[in-house]
């Protein structure tokens, strides 16, 4: 028998305030999320916020627990309890800013695909989001000196030409993510992809300035303030890591000698402002309420 999305998904937010001109970002820990940079970015977006738990989705249907092993902790009272995988969505509200946010940032489940995908469909049209935009990150040739560029995806042919975006070419197998943006796409949702780089050759490290990069390109579109700037103590601190190792070994200094040139020549290449991107996606989504 099939789980249903009411069966999984629970929802607080009837009580709530109207949200203003919502967008959701969704970011998984799992397969897309290499090094855990998206997930870790909206750590630290949330970390100085007040937000509020709207929604959360039960993992006990959709995972293996044996692989994603829940965890026992002891609280100030000295009391155990477990801590298991957590998908709940939760709303920033922005004054400041030009809209409220609807975040998930959750895990990759191992099963049940289709109806995790659909219970995230469900709290967008629910709360009223008219985008959805999924961040992951992915190992690339990149230099660890340089702030890597973000790339980003869309199905609709409008916002691609606004803001630049490519349509989605991949063809083969997928993760969560893939599945969540073809959901969309079938309910009428829209939906960006946005991916960032990490250097393939330090897989195995932390890489907040590839966070701090995709915070930073969605405080240029989205109108909201992510406190970016909050990683830079982290991003020197991992930059003397990286460069120790790197400056050790001299085969590997100049590889990214050669990433740092082609890098630099990519950058210098005509793009758009930020200004100019939150311009568009602005007019964009005021047409999406318009047909609305």
């Amino acid at each position: 028998m099939s789980l249903t999305v009411d069966e999984v998904l629970e929802r607080y937010w009837d009580e709530i305030e109207p949200l203003r001109n919502p967008v959701m970002l969704v970011a998984l820990r799992g397969l897309f999320d290499i090094g855990g940079v998206a997930t870790s970015a909206l750590d630290w977006m949330l970390k100085e916020r007040d937000f509020t738990v709207v929604a959360d989705i039960d993992p006990d249907p959709f995972f293996d627990f044996t692989q994603e092993r829940p965890e026992s902790f002891l609280d100030e009272d000295g009391d155990r309890h477990i801590r298991w995988p957590e998908n709940e969505f939760v709303v920033i509200r922005y004054p400041e800013g030009a809209r409220d946010m609807v975040v998930l940032n959750g895990v990759e489940p191992h099963v049940a695909w289709g109806t995790f995908t659909k219970s995230i469909v469900d709290v967008a049209q629910g709360l009223g989001c008219t985008l959805v935009i999924s961040l992951g990150a992915a190992a690339e040739q990149v230099p660890h000196t340089r702030v890597p560029l973000v790339v980003g995806s869309t199905t609709n042919d409008d916002l691609a030409s606004r803001l630049g975006l490519s349509r989605p070419q991949y063809q083969g197998p997928t993760g969560v993510a893939g599945v969540l943006l073809d959901e969309l796409d079938r309910s009428g949702l829209t939906s960006v992809s946005l991916r960032v780089g990490v250097p393939h050759y330090l897989m195995h490290a932390q890489h907040p300035k590839s966070a701090a990069a995709l915070l930073q390109h969605l405080q240029h579109v989205l109108g909201i303030p992510t406190d970016h700037q909050n990683l830079q103590a982290e991003i020197s601190r991992w930059q003397e890591l990286h460069d120790a190792a790197i400056d050790s070994d001299a085969q590997a200094s100049a590889y990214v000698e050669m990433l740092e040139r082609r890098h630099d020549q990519i950058v210098e290449r005509t793009m758009p402002s930020g200004d100019d991107l939150a311009a568009e996606l602005e007019e964009f989504l005021r047409g999406q309420d318009n047909d609305d």
